[in-house]
């Protein structure tokens, strides 16, 4: 073989082994990645900092925050279609707590100009009411507001001198218990409030017959499980018109006198 054509051959193979090893070197192709859909957002209004129950809301204590669209409920209040929330807003008192970063809902608060915030947080047709209780007739202590209670009865009836005893009834179904003297939420750690005053949320029927049931005997207060709270909320007048008579205990035995 002529050295000419030796020479070509060398410098050919030499090109193709340098092109091997840069392929060889060579990363994968690059990946195109599809692209990542945009999030739609809206503002809404969120509580700036923590709520109490019946605090007055101050324009500090509100704040937008970006929220997915798809989250946000109907009833938040959105930036776009209420710019001027926060001004508006401000003053009102609050019916329920609010935790730092939740959103506002406006059928939570109240404006309630000129009005204590006991007034404000009560339910239309309803009426707060107070009555005295011992650690012996308010369950040692263990009622807290927003529990649910029942208003207990203990008189002497006075028959006769020597059929003379002590009855008792239940005057007052499931009723809601706003406050312990000036408690009206649960804060912290807080698990017992021994106080002298419960302040009830009534019908206007039912304060009526709490405050006739003062002059007649001592109130007792008795506390309902959670489960049975959230049930029947029998308004003391129906209760009556319907049962057909009112348990009563004389000296420990049990008996039944229809209601005249």
């Amino acid at each position: 073989m002529k050295p000419a054509r030796i020479v070509v051959l060398l410098i050919a193979l030499a090109a193709g082994g340098i092109a091997a090893l840069l392929a060889g070197r060579s990363g994968p192709p690059p990946v195109v990645q599809a692209p990542v859909p945009k999030l739609e957002t809206v503002d809404v209004l969120v509580a700036g900092s923590d709520i109490g129950l019946g605090q007055s809301v101050s324009g500090n204590a509100l704040r937008w925050q970006t929220w997915p669209a798809a989250a946000a409920g109907a009833n938040f209040i959105r930036r776009q279609d209420r710019p001027d929330a926060i001004n508006q807003l401000a003053g009102s008192i609050a019916r329920s707590s609010f935790f730092a970063g939740e959103p506002i809902r406006e059928s939570r608060l109240i404006k309630g100009a000129g009005s204590g915030y006991m007034a404000a947080i009560l339910p239309s047709g309803m009426r707060a009411i107070s009555t005295d209780v011992t650690p012996e007739t308010g369950a040692a202590g263990f009622i807290l507001p927003n529990d649910r209670v029942d208003v207990i009865l203990s008189r002497r009836d006075r028959e006769g001198a020597a059929a003379a005893g002590h009855s008792s009834e239940t005057i007052l179904s499931n009723v809601r218990v706003l406050a312990i003297d000036q408690t009206v939420e649960e804060k912290g750690a807080q698990r017992v409030v021994v106080g002298r005053t419960v302040t009830l949320e009534l019908t206007q029927g039912q304060a009526e017959t709490l405050v006739m049931s003062r002059t007649m005997g001592q109130l007792s207060l008795a506390l309902r499980s959670i489960v049975d709270a959230s049930g029947d909320k029998t308004d003391t007048d129906d209760l009556n018109r319907r049962r057909k008579g009112v348990n009563i205990v004389r000296f420990g035995v049990s008996t039944t006198a229809t209601p005249k």
